[in-house]
C-alpha cells in the first residue's frame, strides 16, 4: 500500500514532505511563492520535486508572464481555469479564455501572459524527464515575447541569465482573490 505523506505546516503554508505518498493539499492552503513580474505560483511537489510531472497552479495579473518566453525537450501542457490570457507561441498570439487548453509537444517555444482585468490563473503541467539537464531548455529571442516584458534580449540556456532582470522570489501564504473565485 501507498502511504499517506505529511503535510508539514511553514510561515506561509502547508508543504507535502517525503518523497512516496499520496496527500490531498487545498490551493488555499499551500506555500506560495511570488515573483514580483511573473504572477504567483503554488507548487503542488513542495521542496522535493515529483520524479515523473510536474503541477503548478499558476495566478497571473493582466501584463504579467508565467515566465520568460522558451522551449523546452519535454511537453507542457496549460489549462486557463480562470480570467484571461495570451499566449505567445512560435511567435504568434493567441487569445486565452477560461477552460482553454494549451499543449505544447517538446521543442514548442511558448509562453502565457495574464490578459483582462482580472487575475489568470492556469495550471501547468509538465514532463520532468530531463530535468536538471543544462540543455534541456532553451529562451530564443523573440520580438512578440519581447513586447510583451516576457522574452530574454539574448538566446541563452540558462535560467539565471533569462531570469537576472527579475527580483528575487518570496514565499506567501495565499491571498485572498489570487483564484478568482472565492
Amino acid at each position: 500500500m501507498t502511504p499517506e505523506a505529511r503535510l508539514e505546516p511553514t510561515e506561509v503554508g502547508l508543504v507535502p514532505a517525503g518523497e512516496d505518498g499520496w496527500f490531498v493539499l487545498n490551493a488555499r492552503d499551500g506555500r506560495w511563492r511570488v515573483w514580483e513580474g511573473v504572477g504567483a505560483r503554488l507548487s503542488f511537489e513542495g521542496d522535493i520535486g515529483f520524479g515523473q510531472l510536474g503541477v503548478n497552479l499558476l495566478v497571473l495579473a493582466p501584463g504579467e508572464p508565467i515566465g520568460m518566453y522558451h522551449l523546452e525537450v519535454d511537453q507542457e501542457d496549460f489549462l486557463v481555469v480562470a480570467g484571461e490570457g495570451l499566449l505567445i507561441v512560435e511567435g504568434v498570439e493567441r487569445p486565452l479564455r477560461t477552460w482553454d487548453f494549451v499543449h505544447c509537444p517538446p521543442g514548442t517555444a511558448h509562453i502565457i501572459v495574464g490578459a483582462g482585468d482580472g487575475p489568470c490563473v492556469v495550471i501547468a503541467v509538465g514532463a520532468r524527464e530531463h530535468r536538471g539537464d543544462p540543455e534541456s531548455i532553451r529562451y530564443p529571442v523573440d520580438e512578440t515575447a519581447l513586447r510583451h516584458r516576457a522574452g530574454a534580449r539574448e538566446e541563452t540556456s540558462d535560467p539565471r541569465e533569462a531570469y537576472a532582470h527579475l527580483p528575487p522570489r518570496t514565499w506567501s501564504r495565499y491571498r485572498e482573490g489570487w483564484l478568482g473565485v472565492e
